[in-house]
C-alpha cells in the first residue's frame, strides 16, 4: 500500500494547489490513500464544513487536524459525523470529535504535543491507550503528531518505533529532511512542511508578519501569495505492516 501525507494546507493557495497536483501524483506514484492536515485550511487558521467537503473533493481521503480545530465552531458538529476528520486523541473524552479513524484496514491517529502547545493529556500515555484496546488492531497504523517541538516529535517518533507503521510531524510548516525508517522499521518525519506560498512566513504574508516581530503590536494575519510549495511524504507498507520505503515528494504550483 502506498500512502501520501500532506502537510499543513494554509488557505485557499494551499487547497487551490491540493486540487491541481494530487489527481496526478495520485496516478503518478499508484497511491492508495490521502491523509492530509487540514487545520489551516479556512483563510489560515481553522477549518469550516465547506473547506473539509473540498478537500475531500480533491481526493484526500482523511483530514488530521491539531490545535486550530476549534477556530470556526461550525465544524464542531461534524466532528461527530460521517466525515473522516480528526482531532487529536488526547484531548480530554468528552471533547467533541474523535482521535483516530478505520479507513482500508488502516488506522490513522491524529495526537498533539504539549511543549509550547498547552496542557492537553499526555500524547505518549494516549496513544498507549488506544494501541492496547483496539482489538483486532489494523496492520497499519499511520500517526500526524501535531506539535512544536522537535524534540517532543522524534521522542514520540523512537518511543513508537516498532509498534506503528508511521509516525509524521505537522504544525511548523517547516519541512524536515529526515525521512527516515527507524531502527524498528517506524517510518518517520519530524514535519512533513506545509502546502502554502513559498515566499511567506508560515503560510502567512510576510511583510505583516515581519511588522509584528519589528513593532510587539498585535496586527491581524492573512494568508501570502505567490508560489505554492507542496509538501508531503510517501510511505510504501506491505500489507502485514511493515514499512519498505519512506521518501519526500516536494513540489511547486
Amino acid at each position: 500500500m502506498k500512502i501520501l501525507l500532506i502537510g499543513d494546507i494554509i488557505g485557499k493557495p494551499g487547497r487551490k494547489a491540493v486540487a491541481r497536483l494530487l489527481p496526478d501524483l495520485r496516478q503518478q506514484h499508484g497511491i492508495d490513500l490521502v491523509i492530509a492536515n487540514g487545520e489551516n485550511a479556512s483563510g489560515g487558521i481553522g477549518l469550516t464544513p465547506p473547506v473539509a467537503d473540498e478537500l475531500l473533493e480533491s481526493g484526500i481521503d482523511v483530514i488530521t487536524s491539531g490545535n486550530h480545530i476549534w477556530k470556526h465552531k461550525e465544524i464542531i458538529p461534524y466532528l461527530d459525523g460521517q466525515l473522516p476528520l480528526l482531532r487529536p486523541l488526547n484531548y480530554p473524552r468528552n471533547v467533541p470529535g474523535r482521535g483516530y479513524l478505520i479507513k482500508d484496514e488502516v488506522m490513522v491517529v491524529n495526537l498533539q504535543g504539549r511543549v509550547f502547545m498547552g496542557e492537553l493529556n499526555c500524547p505518549f500515555q494516549a496513544i498507549d491507550h488506544l494501541l492496547n484496546e483496539i482489538d483486532p488492531k489494523p496492520p497499519i497504523t499511520i500517526v500526524d503528531f501535531h506539535a512544536e517541538a522537535t524534540s517532543e516529535k522524534g521522542a514520540l517518533g523512537l518511543y513508537l518505533d516498532g509498534r506503528v507503521s508511521a509516525v509524521v510531524g505537522t504544525h511548523t510548516h517547516i519541512g524536515t529532511v529526515d525521512a527516515r525508517i527507524l531502527p524498528k522499521g517506524t517510518a518517520y518525519v519530524t514535519d512533513i512542511g506545509m502546502v502554502g506560498p513559498r515566499d511567506s512566513v508560515i503560510g502567512d504574508d510576510a511583510e505583516t508578519v515581519i511588522g509584528k516581530f519589528l513593532t510587539q503590536m498585535p496586527r491581524r494575519l492573512s494568508v501570502g501569495k505567490g508560489t505554492v510549495t507542496f509538501n508531503s511524504v510517501l510511505v510504501e507498507i506491505e500489507e502485514s505492516g511493515k514499512v519498505i520505503s519512506i521518501v519526500r515528494i516536494d513540489t511547486e504550483a
